[in-house]
């Protein structure tokens, strides 16, 4: 067998490449921004307990 030499990668090959990782990294800060926000409501809501005995209503 005879080694094929090697063909430098083609427009559309780097640009998706390119593509991709901007993709990859977009999701990766959504997903980092989507923690984030919920865990601060879940810091808020618990900072904002119910008090311990409900008011009286007639």
């Amino acid at each position: 067998m005879s080694k094929k030499p090697e063909t430098p990668p083609s427009d559309w090959t780097s640009a998706a490449a390119i593509a991709g990782a901007a993709i990859g990294s977009a999701a990766l800060a959504a997903a980092l921004l989507y923690s984030s926000r919920r865990k601060e409501r879940a810091e808020k809501a618990a900072k904002s307990k119910p008090p311990a005995e409900p008011f009286e209503t007639d």
